[in-house]
């Protein structure tokens, strides 16, 4: 037998490598401070867990519609026109089991061999490897520290073919923390192409705010869920926002390969839109006093930082003076200091030099792992 060359092809996600070598030492008694996962550190709230527990009560444990309950696409719709004032749809809102099978869905069915997608580099992990899957191909543009990590419309306009599908934004961004100001996404609608928005950090924002593309074009498709902003990453529940056309496609694979998402977690869906603003709220303040303690210990270590992240749970901090490795440099500070971050190298080519550390952790651990950096920066004689 012999494995497709898809799948031997396919990268790690070094980040799951750390978290997993990081585990490895716990298990062996050594005691890790975790800041290389982007996931809440809080549980999911209880306003959520008792919708939950209602809908087995009610005996809601089957399949429900292939594009998901109804009552959750309307409530998708209600919070786009609340928070954003776009109009949307219930029928375009495809329900989902997490935003990353919303984004195998959508490159499944927006891309033929060999069409091109635009996405900046930094970027998430995994978004290359979902458009080289379906045969896609990646095209990357430099975005730099000094502007914010933020695109410039003029560097798009330069990589744009007859293969070209679509333009991938995410803000705010995994794993800058940074926003993508209204003006460049405006801009960047404006350049004709599908825009794919990755939403899936709105309301974690400190200062100022987000904007969803919908606000710019509806030739766009957005991707947002649960994970992050409720703290529902078990529960494997995201949505996708799509022109109508392409929503039949859609259904179609979804019916196909996933039959409908999660029953009881698109009843506990509704209850996160509707009842859980406090809770999050709550939470949302904590994350920010984390972030400012962040960096401005990142700052006093000497790691670079030229524009603050203001949303999501992440800071990229620039270590070029200490080594031109990221993925040597995070193995090293997870095997000398106990302390796991990401190596910048996961996230592509520009953002190698530089580490990911995530503030979805507690004050008291975040503390702990800035000081055990400290003294593993002080015996590298930093």
């Amino acid at each position: 037998m012999s494995v497709s060359q898809r799948a031997c092809e396919l990268p790690p996600f070094i980040v799951m490598d750390v978290l997993e070598k990081a585990q490895e030492m716990e298990r062996a008694g050594e005691h890790v401070i975790h800041l290389e996962v982007g996931e809440p550190d809080f549980d999911t709230p209880q306003v959520i867990k008792d919708a939950a527990i209602a809908a087995m009560s009610a005996g809601h444990t089957h399949y429900t519609h292939s594009l998901g309950l109804l009552e959750l696409r309307q409530a998708v719709c209600r919070h786009y026109e609340d928070k954003y004032g776009v109009t949307v749809c219930p029928d375009q809102v495809l329900i989902t089991s997490g935003t990353s099978p919303a984004m195998l869905i959508l490159f499944s069915a927006l891309l033929e061999p060999g069409d091109e997608v635009i996405v900046s580099n930094p970027h998430y992990a995994c978004y290359p490897n979902f458009i080289n899957f379906v045969g896609g191909r990646p095209v990357f543009v430099h975005v730099t520290e000094e502007e914010g990590f933020q695109y410039r419309p003029e560097d798009i306009k330069t990589k744009i073919s007859t293969k070209t599908k679509a333009v991938f934004i995410n803000s705010p961004s995994n794993p800058t923390g940074n926003l993508l100001s209204a003006d460049r996404m405006k801009e960047i609608a404006d350049l004709g192409l599908y825009v794919i928005s990755d939403e899936i950090y709105h309301g974690l924002v400190y200062e100022g705010r987000e904007h969803s593309i919908l606000e710019f074009t509806d030739h766009a498709f957005v991707l947002n869920g649960f994970s992050k902003l409720y703290a529902m990453t078990g529960w494997r529940l995201g949505y996708l926002i799509s022109p109508p056309d392409f929503i039949r496609p859609l259904q179609k694979i979804t019916q196909n390969f996933f039959i409908s998402a999660n029953s009881i977690s698109q009843w506990a869906g509704i209850a996160a839109l509707t009842k859980a603003g406090p809770e999050v709220a709550k939470m949302k303040e904590i994350y920010n006093q984390r972030r400012v303690y962040m960096i401005s210990r990142l700052r006093e270590l000497g790691l670079g930082i030229t524009v603050e992240p203001t949303g999501a749970f992440y800071v990229l901090a620039n270590a070029k003076h200490l080594t031109s490795d990221s993925y040597a440099l995070a193995f090293d500070i997870l095997k000398k200091a106990k302390v796991a971050v990401t190596p910048g190298i996961d996230f592509g080519r520009g953002a190698e030099g530089y580490i990911r550390l995530c503030y979805a952790n507690s004050l008291e651990n975040i503390t702990e792992g800035m000081n055990r950096l400290k003294s593993y920066l002080e015996q590298q004689g930093c």
